[in-house]
């Protein structure tokens, strides 16, 4: 049995909310959704590969509708990924729409199925103006709605909600996460772009300026 379902995308983020879990002493299985974006070929693997490391069950949830029917530069049949800052009007072309509601309601039925009272998602404080389902409105009234819908047996968490990506980097430095080992470029390429607002993020959130990044940039 497990107490804790973690949204696990292979991003820093959530490889750091897994982590943090663990070492609270949760018993965990972990989640991940293919639904088609850009970069999903790179990171899932490494969301699988945390899973072995940490000894966790991993489950992967194909998602193929959302790259057919949805409109989005995240994903494979969308546009192309913006270069530039992360910053709300270079990267609305990024949203998906309702992702988060369509994987935490996917993650609270498994939830319930396997005995697990709580779901925990890695969305934070720097998604929150950029992406309307990382918001916290959003997140307490879906979080209501799970909990109704499952007759109180499961809840959501968003327990990086108040923090921003470098408070997520250091945490997971001090957890002993391997950086190099998550992915966060959108465009998904062999190595992360350095220049799409994702990855100027992550330079921001791992410190890159002061040489603590292991990340290896094509710019």
């Amino acid at each position: 049995m497990f107490d804790t379902v973690v949204v696990l995308s292979g991003g820093m983020d959530s490889a750091v909310l897994l982590a943090d879990c663990v070492d609270k002493g949760q018993t965990c299985v972990a989640i991940s959704f293919d639904y088609g974006s850009k970069h999903n070929a790179c990171e899932l693997p490494m969301a699988k590969a945390l899973c072995d490391t940490l000894g966790v069950t991993h489950t992967l949830v194909p998602l193929p509708f959302i790259n057919d029917l949805f409109d989005s530069s995240l994903l494979q049949s969308g546009d192309e990924v913006p270069d530039g800052a992360y910053d709300s009007e270079n990267m609305k072309s990024t949203v998906v729409p309702f992702r988060n509601g369509i994987m935490l309601s996917i993650a609270a039925g498994y939830a319930e199925s396997v005995g697990a009272s709580r779901v925990v998602l890695a969305s934070h404080a720097g998604d929150h103006a950029i992406y309307p389902d990382c918001r916290p409105e959003f997140n307490q009234a879906l979080g209501q709605a799970i909990n109704l819908g499952t007759d109180g047996q499961v809840t959501i968490a968003f327990p990086f909600a108040h923090l921003d990506k470098r408070d997520i980097g250091d945490l997971g430095r001090t957890l002993g996460v391997d950086f190099s080992a998550t992915w966060t470029c959108y465009k998904g390429g062999h190595a992360h772009c350095g220049t799409c607002g994702a990855c100027d993020e992550r330079k921001y959130a791992l410190r890159h300026t002061d040489g603590l990044d292991p990340t290896t940039y094509l710019k």
